[in-house]
Order: C-alpha cells, then sequence, then structure tokens
C-alpha cells in the first residue's frame, strides 16, 4: 500500500488535539476527527488535520507547501454557513487537488431537498408528498396532502430543528411550526406527508460501481408507544436522552430478504439520480404496510467509528481503517473533469 500525505479538512473548533487519548475522544465534539485521522495514522499514512473556518487561503497555502496527495474532507460548512458546503469542493476541483467524499453537485443536489425529492419522482422513486413554504410566504397547502405533517427546514441537517412538534394534525399548529423555522432556523420549511413506521439507514459507497451496505434501523426500545419515533434532534444528539429512552441502531430485522434487496437498489438509484460520488446514506421510512419511501440522501456522512455508517460498513466485511482506506481510494480515483 503506497504511504500518502493526506491533509484533513476539519472545523476549526474540531481540530483534534495532539496526544489526545480514545477515551477523551469518545464523547468529545471532535469524535469523528480524532477518529479518522488516528485510523489514517495507523495505516501508515503521514496526516495533518488543519482547521478551517472563513478562509480558503489557509486552505490553499497549506496545498501548497505541504504537496499532499489528497484532502480528506471533513468540512460541513463554510464559515457557518451549511449550503456553501459544495463551493468549498468546487474550490478544491480547480486546484485539480484530489479529495474524498462526494463531487460538488451531488453535495448541491442533495442540499436542497425539495430539488432532490423532484429528481427522485422523476426517476419513479417512492418519496412522501410535499411542499415548501418560503420565508415571507403565506401558509397554502394543496388537497393532497392531509393531516399529519412533519415540518423540516429545507436546508438544514443533522436534525436541526426537528422535535415531536415537528409534526402537526391541524392549520393552526402547522402554522406555528412553519413559523418557527422561518424565524429560529433562518431557512424556508419543507412540509412532507408524515410516514408513521419504521426509519431506516442504508450506506452506499462508490463512484462507477457501487457498493450498498446492510440496511441499519434507529429503534426506540423504551419510547412510550403516544410520542412518534422519529429522529429528532435530541435523539441524534443527547446522549442522556438516548439512554433515558433505549435509543440506539443496528441492523435491521425482521424483513425478508427479498425487501431488503429492494430497498438496497432504491438507495442505488437513489445515489444515482443525485450524481453522487464517494459515500452516502440514505434515509428512508417503512410504514406499516411495509412500503419504503426516501426522505433524504446525505453525502459525506457521520463517519466515526461505531456510528451508524461506519457500523455497516464492518458488517459488510470492512473494518474502520479499510473503510477509510476504501474512501481515500475513491478519492484519488475521482475524476471531476470527465464527469
Amino acid at each position: 500500500m503506497k504511504v500518502l500525505r493526506v491533509l484533513v479538512l476539519v472545523h476549526t473548533h474540531l481540530v483534534p488535539p495532539e496526544n489526545a487519548s480514545a477515551s477523551e475522544a469518545e464523547h468529545a465534539d471532535w469524535k469523528t476527527e480524532y477518529d479518522v485521522v488516528t485510523a489514517l495514522q495507523k495505516l501508515g499514512h503521514e496526516v495533518k488535520p488543519l482547521g478551517l473556518q472563513d478562509d480558503l487561503s489557509v486552505a490553499r497555502n497549506a496545498i501548497k507547501d505541504w504537496e499532499p496527495d489528497i484532502i480528506f474532507n471533513l468540512l460541513e460548512a463554510f464559515d457557518n454557513i451549511v449550503m456553501f458546503d459544495h463551493n468549498i469542493v468546487s474550490f478544491l476541483e480547480m486546484l485539480r487537488m484530489p479529495y474524498t467524499g462526494s463531487n460538488a453537485r451531488g453535495l448541491m443536489l442533495a442540499r436542497d431537498k425539495s430539488l432532490s425529492k423532484k429528481l427522485m419522482a422523476y426517476h419513479r422513486i417512492p418519496v412522501p408528498e410535499f411542499a415548501v413554504i418560503r420565508r415571507g410566504q403565506k401558509v397554502r397547502l394543496k388537497k393532497r396532502l392531509p393531516f399529519p405533517l412533519i415540518v423540516k427546514s429545507l436546508t438544514e441537517e443533522a436534525s436541526i430543528g426537528i422535535s415531536q412538534a415537528s409534526v402537526v394534525d391541524s392549520e393552526e399548529k402547522l402554522k406555528e411550526r412553519v413559523t418557527f423555522i422561518h424565524d429560529s432556523i433562518g431557512t424556508d420549511a419543507l412540509v412532507e406527508q408524515f410516514i408513521e413506521g419504521r426509519e431506516l439507514y442504508v450506506g452506499v459507497m462508490g463512484n462507477e460501481r457501487l457498493r450498498v451496505f446492510p440496511i441499519w434501523e434507529m429503534q426506540f426500545t423504551k419510547m412510550p408507544d403516544n410520542v412518534h419515533h422519529i429522529a429528532t434532534e435530541r435523539v441524534k444528539w443527547s446522549v442522556k436522552y438516548q439512554e433515558k429512552h433505549g435509543i440506539q441502531t443496528s441492523e435491521v430485522k425482521d424483513v425478508s430478504v427479498d425487501q431488503c434487496e429492494q430497498i438496497q437498489h432504491i438507495c442505488r438509484r437513489v445515489y444515482r439520480a443525485l450524481e453522487l460520488s464517494g459515500y452516502a446514506r440514505i434515509d428512508l421510512r417503512m410504514d406499516k404496510q411495509g412500503k419504503v419511501y426516501v426522505l433524504e440522501a446525505n453525502p459525506n456522512p457521520q463517519i466515526a467509528k461505531g456510528e451508524d455508517f461506519a457500523e455497516s460498513a464492518k458488517r459488510a466485511g470492512l473494518s474502520y481503517q479499510a473503510l477509510m482506506q476504501r474512501i481515500l481510494m475513491l478519492g484519488l480515483q475521482w475524476r471531476p473533469e470527465q464527469v
């Protein structure tokens, strides 16, 4: 295996401390960054983490001075603006610098949930019925959107702005939640048919040839029946809340082999329809009748050790270090100028 110089782009506040231990990283905000850097070092690569906030010259100078073979991109925003994530990748492409993760076009298409759903619907991929309420626009819905509905940010990820109150069953509650998204989150609102059922995640990796990992499910083992089993912001990020309600993820059970293959096939189609590359996670809901709906695609998902993507890859036979190496190789093989 060739030893590579890997420049790891991370957010400034998430640069892992030098000499940090695995126990220190376990509940730290910079766990993902620590896991990636440590795994790359164990593979024998020369690794340099670089914090980036709002100045691209920092990256340009590091590329010029250090001459890395590839950029491992862990940035999810630029200057705290998530909509600018694809611009960083475009910048790397113009420098003719290989990078890991999704290409700029895929990031842009997947970020706009309305646009991505339209593309998926065009390709006859099942998605919930939806509408977009722009900031400053009155709440007016078509009759094809009966209650209950779920209200989300159109562009934010990581369940930001999602809570139990996001599921609404009246015009009054709908208006209140749309106003919350507009005013508190600061984005347009996505109003979507609420699919009562199971929350599924599928990891996909590849450029031309794709590898689909086993289906993962979010389980709510201690969650009361009178609340919605959805991936709220607290479900995603509060360890205490997860422990209290027995929230965990694991390989899906009680789903036939044929249905698993059908779901994985749908995820391949989503990956292709949104022109993704590198790696991504597809989020789905399965209703009580077993029908599956695609909620969204997440390029460059969370890849910390022990998280859904890494665990499903492990189940498919890829150790964490092997997963990091594969991500590097896909980045080196990607040719944006030939697409």
